[in-house]
């Protein structure tokens, strides 16, 4: 039987607080009018992505194990259900800006009274054990790692969806001031060296202890021929060549439906990227504008200028597998696997041999989102510290490019 003492019940505690007010610190420098706004369908409001994490440990937990559990209001399972079909009705997701009530002070005393009954039921789950409840217990457990889990995951996007409503302001507002000493030694600095990794069986997937999402499961062997894999990531000096070559002007070198996407939006450069009238690049970060680093890694890059890049470099992309067995290796030796960018891999979301979904409405968080993306690996800059790891795979539509997302380039030798 799975037992809590005085000790770990303190551990999930502090665990569940310090998550918690992760959030709260993102929202921080931000106005009511910052969290109430979504920028584009794909993004949603800060004051949405509060709700909606509170949302998830009352509907998931607070529903099933508090003792006369009652809605903190009862609009609110409609108003903040993201995609979960198991539990009811949703507000559509590109009008998530219009909800202007309830007020981000409503939404603010919504978490304060959620916390406070997590953190209750937290303080009961000894009972639990003693009580003869394991399994209903290890079912707590599990889904409360899964709910902490998910509010890091909306962490990185509110910082992503913030930075991508300031940038379309004309002002062009910074989320925070730049730090006086600017961050040293980024890995996308150093000579671009290839690591040839030979063929052979691998396996890839999560096993063992620690925390996962479904979809890392089960480990499995892949197959994978003799590669070559690029130390670092590809950096903002290389990928100006690529734009100042042409390369947003030749279809050569674009996949049909990323220059069909590339056409309707007259792209010519990355997202975030500004030209002065002198030529020179500057580009929107959440300092505000700011001169374009030649030496920083270049992010929120598409799926479609990925490969196009990749093409026009003589190289490819890295497959999910050959990523996963490269990081393995190399990692832990300044080649940047995590904590810059999360990194395109040529590899569609598809489910593992022998996925199998959870049941109940937990069992639609990653399995019904298995088509029409390509896996992305690593971690980003926007990421939480404790929240990557090897087998972590991120997914999102090819023409995504809001969020932190880099080139990392193969060859096939």
């Amino acid at each position: 039987m799975q037992e809590v003492n005085h000790r770990a019940r303190d551990c999930l505690s502090d665990r569940f607080r310090r998550v918690r007010r992760q959030s709260q610190a993102i929202a921080e420098p931000l106005s009511a009018e910052d969290c109430c706004v979504q920028s584009m369908p794909d993004a949603s409001p800060i004051k949405w992505h509060l709700a909606h994490t509170t949302w998830f440990f009352e509907t998931f937990i607070l529903e099933r194990f508090e003792s006369g559990f009652r809605a903190f209001h009862p609009q609110f399972r409609v108003l903040y259900n993201s995609y979960y079909e198991g539990v009811g009705d949703k507000f559509p997701r590109p009008q998530r800006g219009l909800l202007t009530r309830p007020a981000l002070d409503e939404v603010q005393a919504y978490r304060a009274d959620v916390d406070r009954r997590m953190l209750l039921l937290i303080d009961e789950m000894e009972t639990l054990a003693e009580g003869g409840e394991g399994n209903r217990l290890a079912e707590f457990l599990a889904l409360l790692e899964l709910g902490q889990q998910h509010e890091q995951q909306h962490q990185e996007l509110m910082l992503t969806d913030v930075k991508h409503l300031l940038s379309i302001n004309p002002l062009q507002p910074a989320y925070q001031e730049l730090p006086e000493l600017a961050q040293a030694g980024d890995p996308a600095e150093l000579p671009l060296q290839w690591h040839r990794i030979e063929a052979g069986v691998v396996e890839i997937g999560h096993a063992g202890e620690g925390f996962c999402f479904d979809n890392e499961t089960p480990r499995h062997r892949q197959f994978v021929e003799a590669y070559e894999c690029a130390s670092r990531l590809v950096n903002n000096e290389e990928y100006q060549a690529f734009v100042e070559a042409g390369g947003y002007a030749d279809p050569a070198l674009w996949l049909s439906e990323g220059w069909e996407w590339r056409k309707q939006l007259a792209l010519e450069h990355p997202l975030y990227w500004r030209r002065d009238a002198d030529g020179r690049w500057r580009e929107f970060t959440e300092y505000g504008l700011q001169a374009l680093e030649p030496h920083r890694a270049a992010v929120h890059l598409s799926y479609y200028e990925a490969d196009a890049y990749a093409r026009w470099a003589g190289a490819r992309l890295l497959s999910e597998a050959e990523w996963e067995h490269a990081a393995g290796r190399l990692q832990g030796s300044g080649r940047e696997f995590f904590g810059v960018a999360w990194q395109w891999t040529g590899s569609s979301y598809a489910p593992y041999p022998g996925f199998a979904a959870a049941e109940g409405a937990v069992g639609e968080y990653n399995g019904k989102f298995m088509v029409n993306q390509y896996v992305l690996r690593g971690s980003s800059a926007a990421t939480p510290l404790n929240h990557a790891r090897l087998t972590y795979r991120n997914f999102f539509p090819a023409h995504a490019r809001w969020q932190v997302t880099g080139i990392r380039l193969a060859r096939s030798p």
